[in-house]
């Protein structure tokens, strides 16, 4: 039977420890108990943790032998998909962070667009330890060895302070055209015929597209623009599905 992973807030030594929240779903939503056995993930590598401590803000444990490949060689050889994703509706925006980071996203940035609803812009900044802590379970549910890294809410034009992507970055946007281009460019092809590509980061827009002004400014800072097909899928549903492509395309 495969033992559940979780990725540990602390680790000293020999001794890594679940903190707060994190601590308190292990302790009381799955009752454990002293002796139970599990897969840490501590930062550099995985190793077998049995619990020493439990109460319900922090649970300890006594790291043991190291399980697999050690987390910096696989984090090298992982593909690197960003997503720059619209903020939209939050139940369905945190939908789409949930099984991204399920399929291996490695970086998604939040980003405030012209057609973001007013009252999502002003809440947003305050979502952000919630979607730190979707991310990590996301990342534990599916035996990753670290969650994505979520950035804190930004607007599109300060996109590019972020530093984030490689100069070598494939950079697509999803939207039907770009700068008045009449023909549209599938993901997949775009995909195919960069195949040299170490990288890709992917822009999806809010319910409605980008709009115009925002499709500019990605066309000025050298993204290319993409579609998923002839049919329009909801946000989340293209985050999704873009950033399968993505990974597949860099696997």
């Amino acid at each position: 039977m495969t033992r559940r992973r979780w990725i540990a807030d602390e680790v000293t030594g020999d001794t890594a420890a679940l903190v707060g929240e994190h601590a308190a779903h292990l302790a009381r939503v799955l009752r454990a108990e002293v002796g139970q056995e599990f897969d840490i993930a501590t930062g550099d590598e995985i190793r077998r943790g049995t619990i020493t401590t439990i109460s319900y803000d922090r649970v300890e444990f006594a790291l043991g032998k190291k399980q697999g490949l050690s987390l910096r060689s696989t984090r090298l050889s992982a593909p690197r998909v960003t997503l720059v994703l619209a903020v939209f509706k939050f139940d369905r925006m945190e939908w789409a962070i949930e099984k991204c980071t399920e399929i291996g996203v490695s970086r998604i940035i939040p980003v405030i667009a012209r057609r973001s609803d007013a009252h999502l812009i002003s809440a947003a900044g305050k979502r952000h330890e919630r979607w730190q802590r979707i991310v990590r379970q996301a990342a534990e549910q599916s035996r990753r060895v670290a969650p994505p890294e979520i950035a804190a809410p930004v607007k599109l034009k300060n996109l590019a302070d972020e530093g984030v992507l490689a100069p070598g970055a494939l950079r697509v946007v999803l939207a039907e055209s770009l700068a008045g281009s009449e023909e549209q460019t599938r993901l997949r092809d775009i995909l195919q015929s960069q195949s040299f590509a170490d990288e890709v980061a992917l822009a999806v827009g809010p319910e409605g597209g980008w709009a115009d002004g925002e499709l500019t400014w990605f066309d000025e800072t050298g993204w290319v623009a993409a579609s998923l097909g002839d049919t329009i899928l909801r946000a989340e549903t293209a985050a999704i599905v873009g950033t399968a492509l993505a990974l597949e395309a860099l696997r």
